[in-house]
């Protein structure tokens, strides 16, 4: 019998932990299949047995997985939305110290870019994010803080003049104080343990990857994590269609407040 898709699937859940049974199969092959020609391997077989002896091939492939795309105030508009309208909202609602979790933060631009609003209206001492992601490669870039130009392009320059101290020409340093604000560490959306008693969730352009079921299981334990009026920040190519079924209703565009 042939070695297929179906094996590759089981086996890299053995070796890693990951389900590939949860993610859009169809757009799931035409990456692997994809980056397999790229790196010259013929088959899945071939491919899993690479990785199961190469760890950086299986790095790659991890990152590769996670699609990793971010950017410090990504879509400005949505920031803005947060800093007067959601913002003042949970901390008047919460007493201004809130619990935010910044779920799937790839390189950690998002995660900072949260730090540095919330700064702006609060003791930093009183911010506290806990920020995940399933590439310990990405976690490890977002620990050490330092981005290029490029990463900061739609960055207001009031956070960049606060809050970078530039390296050379093409690199800047978060400032530490931001960095203290974050904790960092590795969870898989789709399997481990979800937090409790957040007030914020943030967690844009990831779940559109995942089958309508892991989706609706995401989008149920998002909102159990939430406590009772917090806010799930989704990204621009997302949308809740049923919120209702979700315990949530529409707070805004992107922002959905969890019921009581």
């Amino acid at each position: 019998m042939a070695y297929d898709y179906v094996a590759f699937k089981s086996d890299f859940y053995k070796l890693t932990g990951i389900d590939l049974n949860l993610y859009k199969e169809r757009q799931m092959k035409r990456r692997i299949e994809s980056l397999m020609t790229r790196k010259g391997f013929s088959g899945y077989d071939l491919f899993y047995k690479g990785m199961k002896q190469d760890e950086e091939l299986l790095r790659t492939f991890v990152r590769y997985l996670t699609i990793n795309v971010s950017q410090f105030y990504r879509n400005p508009n949505q920031w803005e939305t947060f800093e007067k309208d959601v913002l003042p909202m949970l901390c008047k609602r919460f007493n201004n110290r809130l619990n935010i979790w910044s779920a799937a933060c790839s390189t950690g631009d998002e995660p900072y870019t949260i730090a540095m609003i919330c700064a702006k209206y609060m003791s930093i001492e009183h911010i506290r994010i806990y920020a995940t992601d399933i590439d310990d490669d990405v976690l490890a870039f977002a620990k050490a803080g330092v981005y290029s130009a490029k990463s900061l392009v739609d960055l207001p320059m009031e956070y960049k003049e606060k809050w970078f101290h530039s390296l050379d020409d093409n690199h800047y340093e978060i400032d530490k104080k931001i960095k203290k604000c974050v904790t960092f560490s590795k969870h898989n959306l789709l399997a481990d343990p979800y937090y409790k008693d957040i007030h914020l969730i943030v967690c844009r352009n990831v779940v559109i990857y995942f089958t309508e079921e892991a989706k609706d299981k995401v989008y149920m334990q998002f909102c159990d994590s939430l406590m009772d009026d917090g806010i799930l920040f989704i990204g621009s190519t997302e949308q809740l269609l049923r919120p209702k079924e979700f315990g949530f209703e529409s707070f805004n565009t992107f922002f959905y407040k969890k019921h009581k």
